[in-house]
């Protein structure tokens, strides 16, 4: 497991050089991209028996996109204000990832996302740097919150086509045998 400083350094890679705001508008357009004409059934497998499915990816997007819009009015609202965590897997179990329909998640994940792209794309300077006392990350503002989650859905958009190309290898290998 990496450090917190090293994830945080890959994070800001991931985004460097690019327009955050760009990157996640079109976020949910890539999901759809890549899981259209794929079966249910098929972005349900994992790929890895500890691993997320391609749908359990994309509801855990969902979710995050609903805490990071607490996160971000939060911070606009009362800046300096504490910032939970929250446990993904706990959160994945609660929610039965699994059980989600594909198109239910992305469309969840779709209409958040929007209205947060929305939301940024409004605000002033002196919005962009409120911030808040995030639990395991300490200080952050609106703007390093938008960065990390632009590199964030990078991380989550290469799991998916991992898992997509490995399902596809698998498809391959038993047409071989057949």
């Amino acid at each position: 497991m990496a450090t917190l400083a090293q994830y945080q350094a890959d994070l800001e890679a991931y985004s460097y050089g690019k327009d955050p705001l760009v990157m996640q508008s079109y976020t949910p357009r890539l999901i759809a991209q890549l899981i259209a004409g794929i079966s249910v059934e098929a972005l349900r497998q994992r790929s890895v028996p500890d691993k997320w499915s391609v749908v359990e990816i994309i509801a855990h997007l969902a979710e995050d996109e609903l805490v990071s819009s607490w996160r971000y009015r939060q911070m606009i609202e009362n800046s300096e204000c504490a910032l939970s965590g929250f446990d993904q897997d706990e959160w994945a179990r609660l929610g039965d990832y699994v059980s989600w329909k594909p198109a239910d998640a992305l469309q969840l994940f779709w209409l958040l996302r929007e209205a947060n792209v929305r939301m940024l794309s409004r605000l002033n300077f002196e919005e962009w740097e409120r911030l808040g006392w995030h639990a395991e990350r300490g200080v952050t503002t609106v703007r390093s919150l938008m960065l990390h989650i632009a590199a964030h859905d990078i991380i989550h958009l290469d799991q998916i086509r991992a898992i997509l190309r490995t399902l596809s290898d698998r498809h391959m290998s038993s047409l071989m045998y057949e």
